[in-house]
This record gives C-alpha cells, sequence and structure tokens, in this order.
C-alpha cells in the first residue's frame, strides 16, 4: 500500500504519494486535525500542541528544518526600537500566535531580555493548526485582509516576525542577530529546531517498515537525522516554553513527545539496529 506523504523534500518513488503542496505549512492544520496523511513535515510547536491535545501523532527522528530565530523579527529602518529591550509594550505582527519561530523568540525575549510574553500585544492573521485551541489574552486578530509588511510600515504594528528574508526598508530588532542566535547556542546547546517528521499512530503501529524506508529516503534527500540524545534537549526546551506561552495546558517532556512512537522507528535506518 503507497504512502500517503506530505513534505518539503520527499523523493520520488513508487511506495509513496506526495500531495504536492506549494507550500508545505498547508499540510499542519490537515494533519492534525483529520490525519489526512500517513505522514508529513510538521512545525515542532503544532506537533507539541496537537499531543498535549491527545492526536493520534507520533514523532519521527528527522529534523528537516532548524535556524537561529533572531533574524526574522524586524521592525521599520526609522523605528525607535534599537534593541529587544525596547519592545515592552509594542505591538508585534506574527503569522499566527501558535508559529513555531514566535514561539522560540518568545522564549529569547523572556529568557534573555526580562520579557514575558505578555508584556507584549501579539497581533495574529491566522488560526492555529491545531482546531479548538485559542489564543492567549495578550493576543488579538488583525482586521480582516490585513497585510502584516503593510502594518508594520504604516505604524500599525512596532515590530513583526518575517521569514528569513528582510523586505527593503525594515532592519532586525536585535542588532547583531547572528552573535543573538550563537547565544542562544551556547545558552541550550542545539540549534532551534522548527519542522520534524510525524506520522499517524495507526501507520506507525502498522506499517513501520513502509516509515523506515520513507524515513531513509528523506535522509538521503539531505534532513537530518535526530535521535533522542540529541532531540530531547530541543523537545524538552519547546515543551517548557509552549506551556509558558499558553500554547499547551501542561509543559510537555521528551518523554511525552515521544509516546507512541515503536522503538523500530527511534534508529537510524540507514544503520541496522544496535
Amino acid at each position: 500500500m503507497t504512502l500517503f506523504v506530505a513534505t518539503s523534500r520527499t523523493p520520488p518513488d513508487p511506495r509513496w504519494q506526495d500531495a504536492g503542496l506549494a507550500n508545505v505549512t498547508r499540510a499542519f492544520a490537515p494533519m492534525v486535525r483529520d490525519g489526512r496523511y500517513d505522514a508529513s513535515e510538521m512545525a515542532i510547536a503544532t506537533f507539541l500542541m496537537a499531543k498535549a491535545a491527545g492526536r493520534a501523532l507520533v514523532l519521527l527522528p528527522v529534523v528537516f528544518s532548524a535556524r537561529a530565530q533572531e533574524g526574522a523579527l524586524l521592525v521599520r529602518a526609522d523605528s525607535p526600537v534599537r534593541a529587544p529591550e525596547d519592545l515592552r509594550g509594542a505591538r508585534i505582527g506574527v503569522r499566527a500566535y501558535s508559529q513555531t519561530t514566535g514561539m522560540w523568540l518568545r522564549g529569547t525575549l523572556a529568557e534573555a531580555h526580562g520579557l514575558p510574553p505578555e508584556a507584549m500585544r501579539w497581533i495574529t492573521f491566522e488560526d492555529a493548526h491545531l482546531d479548538g485551541y485559542q489564543d492567549p489574552p495578550w493576543a488579538e486578530r488583525a482586521p480582516p485582509g490585513s497585510d502584516i509588511a503593510a502594518l508594520l510600515r504604516d505604524g500599525a504594528l512596532d515590530a513583526a516576525i518575517f521569514g528569513s528574508e528582510v523586505p527593503p526598508g525594515f532592519r532586525t530588532v536585535f542588532p547583531d542577530p547572528a552573535a543573538a542566535g550563537r547565544a542562544f547556542v551556547a545558552r541550550h546547546g542545539f540549534t532551534p529546531v522548527n519542522h520534524l517528521l510525524v506520522a499517524r499512530a495507526e501507520v506507525a503501529r502498522e506499517r513501520p517498515d513502509a516509515l523506515r524506508a520513507f524515513t531513509a529516503a528523506l535522509l538521503q534527500a539531505g534532513c537530518a537525522f535526530a535521535p533522542r540524545a540529541a532531540l530531547d534537549p530541543v523537545l524538552a526546551l519547546a515543551g517548557r516554553l509552549c506551556h509558558a506561552q499558553g500554547l499547551t495546558p501542561r509543559a510537555l517532556s521528551p518523554d511525552d513527545a515521544w509516546a507512541g512512537t515503536p522503538a523500530a522507528l527511534l534508529h537510524d535506518p540507514r544503520n541496522p539496529p544496535p
């Protein structure tokens, strides 16, 4: 039986069919809400929220993307904001409050700059991928049809979270984003992870060999294998941040995150298990 999958790096193979989405983030909501795919790429915050809500998903040890986040927080070039500490009371735009980049950045603002999430106002443009989730009281929805860059340019926002590119007319809040990223690694020992691989629990139980073959192909295509020893510190911090920021009702531990993953799927499929 062919696996139905949705990732940004699915190699062609008759053993699986990729959903062919132009933007893989469009797979996250249907995977969380109705298990549309046998396996899919997923943002770490979305996965932890889904796991906390009891959705039947399991984590697999594959990382699609990990990067420093500090370069994504922008202000206008002429903004009076010169450093993260200047954001207290600011209106910060973010696609969704649950966005993983926002989760990591809020963690840094709280830990390194004394700004808990509620010290700012988070202006969102979309719902969370997890159905039923309600944003915390310190978040509000932008007017329908609003554009995040336009609101920042016009002064309706004081700062906003974008991708890895800095659009013209904007600059980073962190004076030296690369140095801030290195400081995060020095504090925690890892680079923040954005996207991981997940599967439906039923598929992991009943078709582990098919998932091992798919995992091996993703690793050959350039994804990174992430054993528990490497990924558990990431999951532990992300679990604490999700709880502190109102994304999950409790802080999930690494054991919580791995619950349900068959032992056979924890090993690098390119090598025989020990």
